[in-house]
Parts: C-alpha cells; sequence; structure tokens
C-alpha cells in the first residue's frame, strides 16, 4: 500500500488501475467510482489500523472495463508490473505506463470508428483566443485562432472529447462557452510562447513552423503547445504519425455561428430520435471517409474552383455505374488504415492488425488504376497520390502468416521459412508427439505394463501413469510423483529432459516471435507520411462516392456555380424531412429566388404546422450541400457562392445562464445583425414572438427594414406570424410578400405546404389545436372569443379613423414650439450615431424620445 500511495500522490487527478498478480485493482475513492461505472462488486479490506474500499477486475478484461471508464469521463492512469514476479525477492517494481483520458485513447472501444477523438486545447491571449486539436489515433493536429463566437463554433464543429485550458481562465471558459466539456486544467506555465515554440519545433525537428504555415497564429500556436505538453504527461512518447500541423483557414470556409449548426441540426437534433442532416447525407464505407465527410460538412467551401473540382467528379462517378460499383467493391476491403498506421507509431499494433494494413494497401492498387484511367482529371490527380508501396507490402507478407493471431503471445505469427532457427525450434516442439510415441511404446515393451499411459499437466509437467494393478511391474529408477485412488504417477531423467527440450524451445518460439514482430514494426515506421497520404486520398474518394450514391438514391441535381450574388431553386426540398415522410406520401417542393437588386428578402406568412420553417431550412440545407461540393435535393439550382449561413429558427430557453426565450432569440439576432456581408443568407424565423405583440411586430419590422437598407443587402428569408409586416412589401421595393397555401375546409384546414406569391392574413391556430387533439370544449371556446375579439377590433378601427383629426389637433395643442423640450430632442437625435445603432437600440432611443414627450404632456395637463 506504500508502493500504492506513492503512485497514486503522483496521479491524484486520474483513477489508478494497480496491477496486483492476476487483477487490475483499485482502492479508495477509485474503488467506489469504478465499482459504480462498471458495476463490480465493492469490499473492504483492513491495512493494519485503516480500513480501505477494494474493486478490481482480471488483468485480461482490461478492453472491457477501460472504456467504460473513459467514456464515463475518467482519467485512467494504468500502473503495471515492470518486471517478472518469479525474479523478484520483496515487492514487485511497478509504474505507469500509460495514462488513458477521454481525449487521448487508442483503444478501439473507446474509439467510434466515423467520428475523430479530438483532444482540444485553448489558450486566452491578449487580443484573440488560441484553438488546437489533436486526434492521437490519427495523428490530425491542427490550429486556429479568432474570437469568442469563432471558437465556439470550431468546438460546435469538432466536439473534442477533451478540453485543456490554463487553471487562471476557468472562470472566462465557463462564461464563455459553459459547462459542457470535459475539461482538464494545466499549469499557467505550459500556455507559454516560448515553451509552445520549443516543444513544437523539437517535435517536428524543425527551426520554425514556417513550413507548416501557422507561424502568424501566435495564440492558436501556444494552444497546440499546451496540447503536445499533455501527451507526453499522459505517457505518450511515440509520436511520429503526427508529422504536421494544419491551419484551420477562416477565410477558406462558409461561416456558420453556433446557433446556426444548432438549428440546422447537422450533427445533433433537438432530440434523442431527431435525424440529422449527417445521418441522411452520410453513404461513405470506410472509417476515414466517415470522419472526412464530417469535416468537410463542418467546413463547406468558399472557394469556387474546388467545389466545382468536387461536382464535376461526382457527375463522372454518377455517370459511370461500372467504375462505381468497382470503387466501391474494393473500399470496402479497407480497414481504418488512418488509425492502424498510428498503432505502428505508437508500437501499440497487434499482428492481424498489420495484416489488415497490408490487405487495405493491396485493396488500394485497383483503385489507384481505375482513377488514374478514367475521363475526369481531378479523378487521375487523386488517383496519383496513392502510393504503391510495393516493398512495404511485400516485407509484411513474406514476414507475418497471413492468419496472424490478435496477440503476439499467442505464437504463430511469423510465417514459414522467414527465420531458419525458429523453423526448427518450430519442427522440434511439433515432433514431441512422435518422441513421446516411441517412448510409450519402447517402455511398455520393456516392463510388460500394457496400460500404460504418458501425459502432462500445469503442476508435474510430463509423467507415466502406471494402474495400481501394474505398480509392482514398476522399474526402479522411475520415481513417484503422486498417488491417485486407481493409478501412481512417476517421472524419469528421460521425460525430464525432454520436458526441458520443449519448453526451452517453446519460450525460445516465443523470443523470437516478438523480437522479429517488434523489428517488423519498428521498420514500418519509416513508411507512415506516405501510407497517411493514402488514407487521405482514399477518404476523398469515399466522400465523393457517397455523394453519387447519395445523389443516385434520391435524385439530386447538379447545382449551378457562380459568383453572382443569385440564388434560384427549382423544386427544392428538405433532405432530411422528405426522409422521414410515409412511402405515400409525396414531398411539396418549392422554388425559391433571392438576389440583392429585385428580391433581396422573401416575407413568408402561413399557418403554424404549413412549413414555413421547413421552407427556410431547406433553403440553407441546399446552400449548404451544394458548397460541400454534394448534388442537392432540387429539380435545379443556380447559387451564386455563399460565404456566411445565418439562421434563426426556433425558440428555446437557456436557463441555466438566466436567459428567457426572448433574450436568446435577440442576442442569436444580434449576431446575426452585427456580422451580414453582401453574401450572406440569412434565415429568420417568428423574430420578436417570445414578447407582448405590439413590441414583437415592432422589433420584426425594425430589423427587416435594417437588413433591407443594410449596405450588404443580405439575401433574406423571413418567416412570420405577424400579417403587419405584409405592409412592408409596399414601402420597400426588395421585400416581397409570399405565403404557404392551405385549404379551407368546412370545419378543417388542408395544408398544401406550396410556397406563393401574396401574403396571408389567418393564423388558423384553433384548427391546429384541434388537429392536436384539444377537447371539444376549448375549441368551442376559442372561436368564440376569435369572434368576439374579430367584432370588438373592427369597432375599435371604425372609433380610431374617426377621431383621428381630433387626436392630432388635440396632441399639437400640449406642445409650445417655443419649448426647450424640443431643444432637447433635436440634440438628442443630433448625437446619436445612426451607422452604428443596431434596431434593438434604435427602438430604445425611440422610447426614450417618447418617454420625454409624454412627460412634457403631463407637466403641461398638471
Amino acid at each position: 500500500m506504500k508502493q500504492y500511495n506513492s503512485i497514486k500522490t503522483k496521479y491524484p487527478d486520474a483513477m489508478l488501475l494497480f496491477r496486483v498478480g492476476d487483477f487490475y485493482e483499485t482502492f479508495g475513492e477509485d474503488a467506489v467510482k469504478a465499482a459504480g461505472i462498471l458495476g463490480i462488486i465493492l469490499t473492504n479490506r483492513n491495512n493494519g489500523s485503516e480500513r480501505s474500499e477494494l474493486a478490481g477486475f482480471p488483468h485480461h478484461s482490461l478492453n472491457t472495463y477501460l472504456p467504460k471508464l473513459v467514456k464515463a469521463g475518467c482519467r485512467v492512469a494504468i500502473c503495471d508490473q515492470l518486471e517478472d514476479p518469479k525474479q523478484t525477492k520483496g515487492i514487485v517494481k511497478r509504474g505507469v505506463t500509460e495514462l488513458v483520458t477521454p481525449g487521448v485513447s487508442l483503444n478501439d472501444e473507446v474509439l467510434q470508428s466515423k467520428s475523430n477523438n479530438f483532444l482540444a486545447a485553448i489558450h486566452y491571449g491578449k487580443r484573440h483566443l488560441g484553438l488546437s486539436f489533436l486526434d492521437v489515433s490519427t495523428g490530425e493536429f491542427l490550429t486556429a485562432q479568432g474570437d469568442v463566437a469563432y471558437i465556439d463554433k470550431l468546438l460546435q464543429n469538432f466536439a473534442p472529447s477533451e478540453l485543456l485550458i490554463s487553471k487562471k481562465n476557468k472562470a472566462d471558459f465557463k462564461e464563455d462557452f459553459g459547462t459542457d466539456y470535459h475539461i482538464f486544467y494545466q499549469e499557467d506555465w505550459v500556455f507559454k510562447p516560448d515553451y509552445a515554440q520549443e516543444s513544437l519545433n523539437k517535435h517536428f525537428d524543425t527551426k520554425s513552423l514556417k513550413g507548416f504555415g501557422v507561424e502568424h497564429l501566435e495564440e492558436g500556436i501556444i494552444a497546440a503547445g499546451a496540447a503536445l505538453h499533455y501527451l507526453s504527461e499522459t505517457r505518450h512518447d511515440k509520436l511520429q504519425h503526427i508529422s504536421s500541423i494544419g491551419r484551420i483557414a477562416e477565410d477558406a470556409y462558409v461561416w456558420m455561428d453556433r446557433f446556426t449548426i444548432r438549428n440546422l441540426e447537422l450533427y445533433q437534433g433537438t432530440s434523442v430520435k431527431s435525424i440529422t442532416l449527417l445521418d441522411v447525407i452520410d453513404k461513405t464505407i470506410s472509417p476515414m471517409g466517415g470522419r472526412l465527410l464530417k469535416r468537410w460538412l463542418a467546413l463547406p467551401l468558399k472557394n469556387l474552383e474546388p467545389i466545382k473540382e468536387r461536382h464535376e467528379i461526382v457527375d463522372f462517378i454518377l455517370n459511370h455505374p461500372d467504375f462505381y460499383d468497382k470503387v466501391s467493391a474494393h473500399i470496402k476491403k479497407i480497414g481504418d488504415v488512418e488509425r492502424l498506421i498510428s498503432k505502428i507509431a505508437t508500437g501499440k499494433v497487434a499482428p492481424r492488425e498489420v495484416i489488415l494494413l497490408k490487405n487495405s494497401l493491396e485493396a488500394m492498387i485497383p483503385i489507384k488504376a481505375l482513377a488514374q484511367n478514367s475521363e475526369n482529371k481531378a479523378l487521375q490527380i487523386l488517383g496519383e497520390k496513392i502510393n504503391n508501396l510495393e516493398h512495404l507490402r511485400d516485407k509484411i507478407k513474406e514476414t507475418l502468416t497471413e492468419d496472424a493471431p490478435v496477440s503476439v503471445l499467442k505464437g504463430n505469427t511469423i510465417a514459414e521459412g522467414f527465420h531458419t532457427e525458429l523453423d526448427e525450434l518450430r519442427n522440434l516442439a511439433t515432433s514431441g508427439k512422435d518422441y513421446l510415441d516411441k517412448m510409450l511404446e519402447r517402455e511398455t515393451e520393456r516392463t510388460g505394463i500394457t496400460s500404460l499411459k504418458i501425459a502432462s499437466n500445469n503442476v508435474f509437467g510430463y509423467y507415466i501413469e502406471v494402474r495400481n494393478t501394474h505398480k509392482d511391474k514398476v522399474p526402479v529408477e522411475w520415481i513417484r510423483k503422486q498417488t491417485l485412488v486407481n493409478a501412481e504417477r512417476y517421472i524419469t531423467e528421460e521425460l525430464k529432459e525432454y520436458e526441458a527440450k520443449i519448453l526451452g524451445a517453446e519460450e525460445r518460439i516465443l523470443g523470437i516471435e516478438q523480437q522479429l514482430f517488434a523489428q517488423l514494426v519498428s521498420w514500418i515506421t519509416q513508411f507512415i507520411e506516405p501510407v497517411q497520404t493514402n488514407a487521405h486520398t482514399l477518404a476523398q474518394l469515399d466522400c465523393l462516392r457517397s455523394y453519387a450514391c447519395l445523389a443516385k438514391e434520391n435524385g439530386y441535381c447538379k447545382p449551378s456555380m457562380d459568383d453572382t450574388y443569385e440564388l434560384e431553386i427549382t423544386e427544392g426540398r428538405h433532405p432530411v424531412i422528405e426522409k422521414q415522410l410515409p412511402i405515400s406520401e409525396p414531398y411539396i417542393a418549392n422554388d425559391t429566388y433571392l438576389d440583392r437588386d429585385t428580391q433581396q428578402m422573401i416575407m413568408i406568412t402561413g399557418p403554424n404546422m404549413s412549413g414555413k420553417s421547413a421552407i427556410l431550412r431547406q433553403t440553407a440545407l441546399i446552400v449548404l450541400l451544394a458548397q460541400m461540393g454534394s448534388f442537392v435535393p432540387a429539380k435545379a439550382a443556380r447559387i451564386g457562392l455563399v460565404d456566411r449561413i445565418f439562421t434563426r429558427v426556433g425558440a428555446s430557453d437557456n436557463i441555466s445562464m438566466g436567459e428567457s426565450t426572448f433574450m436568446v432569440e435577440m442576442n442569436e439576432t444580434a449576431s446575426i445583425l452585427n456580422n451580414i456581408s453582401e453574401r450572406s443568407l440569412v434565415l429568420l424565423d417568428e423574430i420578436g414572438r417570445g414578447t407582448s405583440t405590439y413590441d414583437g411586430i415592432s422589433i420584426a419590422w425594425a430589423i427587416s427594414e435594417y437588413l433591407h437598407e443594410h449596405p450588404a443587402r443580405p439575401k433574406t428569408l423571413f418567416a412570420t406570424h405577424y400579417h403587419e409586416l405584409n405592409d412592408m412589401g409596399e414601402t420597400f421595393n426588395r421585400i416581397k410578400n409570399f405565403n404557404v397555401s392551405v385549404k379551407e375546409l368546412k370545419d378543417n384546414v388542408l395544408f398544401l405546404r406550396k410556397l406563393i406569391p401574396g401574403g396571408s392574413a389567418h393564423s388558423f391556430g384553433i384548427h391546429v389545436a384541434k388537429m392536436a387533439g384539444m377537447p371539444q370544449q376549448v375549441l368551442h371556446r376559442a372561436n368564440k372569443m376569435l369572434a368576439q375579439l374579430e367584432q370588438s377590433n373592427r369597432k375599435e378601427e371604425h372609433r380610431d379613423a374617426l377621431s383621428t383629426v381630433e387626436d392630432d389637433e388635440m396632441q399639437l395643442s400640449f406642445f409650445n414650439l417655443d419649448d426647450p423640450l424640443l431643444e432637447e430632442i433635436k440634440d438628442e437625435i443630433l448625437h446619436t450615431d445612426i451607422d452604428t445603432l443596431t434596431p434593438v437600440e434604435a427602438l430604445m432611443k425611440l422610447n426614450e424620445i417618447k418617454r420625454m414627450l409624454v412627460r412634457n404632456k403631463k407637466n403641461q395637463v398638471s
């Protein structure tokens, strides 16, 4: 226990799995926690005067229990016996051989095949935040820097399993990003520029980071250095597969804030059973392709050339079914090459996995030929990037058996004919049965004991067994070892010599096999980079093949991309909703046209459940898919490049942060209005519904006006319940009214889900309540109240019209043109910077002036 406590002191934040004999044991608080997570028995033991909790499991079950601990968010220190107990007097030497954490794991049971397992690090700099992502299981290493909103968006996109920050920034991180991450706090000195530069240059064996194109990312480099330092802390020192560091170039990808990523349900739905866009579009058949597709979804391109290049490849694959079928068949034979070569680098690879690597590389050769011989130039370039690696494949083939085991300790790893001494020892071990048969025949003849038997067990090794009826015939030189009820067991000098020879051969065979396998793994490390190139190229091909499959299965079209500001979608569909409809129910497709000159904003009105939100979302998703390089769910689509997609869809409270639905809505909308550009696509749904009707209408009107008058003129779809906003179409020439049509029946309403020109004046809320199963009594009362309110409203409008002139005269009578109040109002307006004023601030300023007028009116009356 002294030994345990001294090791545990070095890893206070980790659960220590302490190897004792054939078990991994946990003690104290670790035992209580482990028993709860793993469902194993918690016991107690007395250590002198102290009593300690104890829980453990067999060492060979480590791969069963370790993933459960890591998935529960535990940092697990694996403490092994560092010497053979048989060769040691006293306490066996022990030490931590690996520290496994949620963000640092090579265990297949912990990792998800189609998802990266990123360790992230954030550095709070003076001007920017630095961020890095490192996946030790694939060797990917990325860095970026920017403001809180940009870093937040990347965290949403990359979903790291573990996050590192400095202890001093604990409160800052919680305020900026919440509490939904597995966080490990590091000492402040880890986040120093000099230390980060030194760590990275030492790792990559470079003088500077200019060759990676990241030297200008000062905060990003510090974050990357912190991530690399954490790997050394967790005993991961074999990192040859982390051979480069890349920059996440903010200017190369479409901007989507975290609200948009959430609202469009790209990776995560609003409920457990939700189907996401990724669920629908992922037709990849390799783990590498699945991971890359997620990256492409997170970072849609905004450079026309590579987008068109992807479209052309997808078009070629779609129009050449033979190419598609052959490539698909070969990709299915390929394992997770990216993670296999990482296991080679870290020395944690099994013989069977090396054979899988060899077979995967062989399956890439026909893919290389198919791509190179295709008629598409971009495909030919991809084919050329695949390395042949014949020498590597031949070396593995001649060294290992084709049916290599999962562990080198199980034997039969090295191929016959590769090592002369190994072959001789194997012959000796396998010829043992013939030797024993001859010995048995000879001794039976010599002694006359017909029932003589030679066998072995773990206690005595080899022995000769004689039944009691023949024990008087036993030669005097035989040595008795065990007495049974009906027999006696003996050993002889010859048997002891033979046993030593056989056991020695088996031990020597295992030793040679381990040595040869280790040499092979070490030799393979020189091919890490070309193998990684093959894996990345294969992933790209799989993604493009996946796009072709998606288009073929769902009738997607090839979008026409250009650098104009127009967006024209003919018969567009929502890719997720159309997959969820019953087979008998067709999806009602809709046309959408937006530009910056004639139809910049479409104001969409219509009842609840009519499909307004679906039209908004499908427009964004069609643009997103097109700029990922995919075909799109439409009959035709012409898309001018979009550089930012903003959505404000749905309502949700952020109670934990003390924010109401309306506050969340205003935060998200403010983020949009402060970041729009000429190429932005803005989608707004039910803005202002979180507050009173008049406040809501005022805010929605002001926001629409702001977007219309903004110099950028962003393309905008605005779905609303406020029919009053239809009036904007008469005043603002680039705002057009559309509605989602319905058909009124006797006591019901039929949703046609078709977008048609013109505004709508009805919400049909009571009809929707009826469809939801609301009691008849409630519906009857609601209809009655609606009729009363409409009648009252008509009377009010009539009365207002008659008294308008009267009211105006009355209002004017309260003003004295020489009143100092007018000077005060004039100063207030002149000192307001309209160019920087947000819509909400404008409303507040207007309200302030109104209060000044009302106050003056009351003073005059009194």
